[in-house]
């Protein structure tokens, strides 16, 4: 075994890729994050104490963020990246030191009361970097019920990060959450931890995936506007163009406003898709409308776009040689070969004037497709409709809906949701979020009454839009429990967001959620039954089993 790497949803053999993975990294990538993940936790355990004496640090907080983010699947394939971040979350952590040595508090690292090895641990090469992944790897978890526990809060809050992120770049910040993340990751380096405590913690990291994502939705409402139900072209015109994928929507603002008059399209791909129905963004007469589908399909559609193709985020799937040339990468996403843009300094935008000039050089994208399709039913625009949607349940019209959110995958199993979408009946409505869409938004499904039988509410984090419309119609319907209401979870899940999204819905109570195409890898299996015992989690089995045991049929 030259790697473990079980965090996404297509770990090898359903246990964890050993020798490369399935996502594209190699060993020395995947071992630079278990040890760069190592460091982080080290460095969240002294800012504690530190905190303890009064002692904060900004630095921290940006490290653990932009650490956690960066080993997200497919968001950083560049081991200079986890080389560099490695040494600064070394240098921050013993800065702290040095500052709590001043007051008189040294940590023990040896002998009687001896901490966790994190705290202490150096390197500055790759080769010392590299020997320390055998402590740093999640098999170094011995019990695998902590090992699986320890799992579900780290990946919950690698999820926590991306979200905090993009909240943070349009000037939302909320420091509750940030001292959780870094009080959640010390805990786990902390072994008289019993499994009650790490239950607890996993229910708690999902309290704060709602506070994250609440953060994050105000932060996108209140810069461009409350999404409204868009009608986005599929089509393409004879412009160059430039296609932006990833989830950042500050990136977007910024490439449209850079775009502006030169002649260059620009095109959303993935979980960008969501950005047409700011109302903000419609003012850019070059935002032209959506290229392709979902993540995994990336390397023909990237192929066929002929424009420079900019990554935001994560989704990056490592490219081939013929298009590589055209392949931008920014923020926590990165990739050997490509040309990464630089982060805005304090104040100032990021230039995309590389990408720009690329694109006046390259001929218009190829057609994929032609028609429409439709998105845009985030809480705010449910809410407007709510009472026709209360009325439509109340006379029959409506029976049941299906929250099918979550991410899409390269799994052949995934037709299942396709399947699913197709052979729901005719009084049914999805409500969806995240590139799990891809599955079905392109489907004919029709209407009920002028309501869309498939109501897109944006990007992943946007699942907290569908909490909100349960929510919502529990109090309309004067329900004393959101388990009571004509909703059903069918969940499809792929990488670190979906953990805190399902997290989250936990804590707000929602149970009976199925999961698939397979429950996560990193499950042991006592605490698989807890899940299932508590909360009702179960996974996926036939199409038509599973819609007569939803339906009650």
């Amino acid at each position: 075994m030259s790697m473990f790497c079980h965090q996404c949803q297509e770990a090898a053999k359903g246990t964890g890729c050993t020798v490369k993975g399935v996502c594209g990294k190699d060993e020395t990538v995947s071992n630079l994050q278990d040890v760069l993940l190592y460091a982080l936790k080290g460095l969240a355990f002294v800012a504690q104490e530190a905190r303890k004496a009064g002692i904060t640090d900004r630095q921290v907080s940006e490290a653990l963020i932009e650490g956690l983010f960066a080993t997200i699947t497919n968001a950083n394939f560049d081991k200079a990246v986890f080389i560099s971040r490695i040494r600064e979350a070394i240098s921050i952590r013993e800065e702290l030191k040095k500052h709590l040595a001043l007051k008189g508090v040294f940590l023990p690292v040896q002998g009687k009361g001896r901490l966790h090895p994190s705290i202490d641990f150096h390197a500055s090469t790759e080769e010392e970097m590299l020997s320390a992944w055998t402590v740093a790897s999640f098999l170094a978890i011995e019990d695998p019920d902590v090992r699986a526990l320890r799992s579900l809060v780290i990946f919950g809050l690698k999820g926590m990060a991306a979200y905090m992120e993009h909240a943070i770049n349009l000037g939302k910040n909320s420091e509750d959450v940030l001292v959780f993340m870094e009080r959640a990751l010390a805990a786990t380096i902390d072994d008289t931890l019993d499994a009650n405590h790490l239950t607890a913690l996993v229910l708690e990291t999902g309290k704060y995936g709602v506070d994250a994502m609440a953060l994050l939705d105000a932060a996108n409402t209140s810069t461009y506007g409350n999404p409204e139900p868009t009608t986005v072209q599929l089509g393409v015109r004879n412009n160059p163009g430039i296609l932006i994928s990833g989830h950042d929507l500050k990136d977007l603002e910024e490439l449209l406003e850079q775009t502006q008059g030169t002649g260059v399209d620009v095109y959303t791909h993935g979980e960008m898709l969501p950005a047409h129905y700011y109302p903000t963004f419609k003012k850019f007469p070059n935002f032209v409308g959506n290229y392709g589908s979902a993540w995994w399909k990336q390397v023909e559609e990237f192929e066929a776009f002929n424009g420079p193709i900019f990554l935001t985020t994560n989704c990056l799937v490592p490219p081939k040689e013929s298009y590589k040339h055209r392949v931008f990468t920014t923020g926590e996403a990165g990739y050997p070969g490509c040309v990464h843009i630089a982060d805005r300094k304090e104040g100032g935008k990021k230039d995309f004037s590389a990408l720009i000039a690329l694109a006046k050089n390259c001929p218009a994208p190829t057609s994929l497709e032609t028609g429409t399709i439709v998105g845009g039913f985030a809480h705010a625009a449910v809410d407007k409709v709510a009472p026709v949607v209360v009325d439509a349940v109340k006379n029959g019209a409506i029976k049941r809906f299906f929250v099918m959110a979550g991410c899409d995958g390269r799994q052949k199993g995934r037709d299942y949701y396709t399947e699913f979408a197709k052979a729901l009946p005719e009084d049914t409505v999805i409500l969806t979020a995240g590139c799990a869409k891809y599955r079905y938004n392109k489907l004919n499904l029709g209407d009920i009454g002028g309501i869309p039988r498939v109501l897109d509410a944006g990007q992943c984090n946007d699942s907290y839009s569908l909490a909100l419309t349960a929510l919502k119609l529990k109090e309309a319907f004067g329900a004393s429990d959101v388990n009571d209401l004509p909703i059903s979870f069918n969940i499809a899940w792929y990488e670190q967001k979906a953990v805190i999204v399902l997290l989250a819905l936990l804590y707000l109570g929602f149970k009976n959620i199925h999961l698939g195409p397979t429950l996560p890898a990193f499950l042991s299996p006592n605490v698989a039954k807890v899940l299932v015992d508590n909360f009702g989690i179960a996974g996926i089995g036939t199409v038509q089993e599973d819609i007569k045991l939803f339906m009650g049929a």
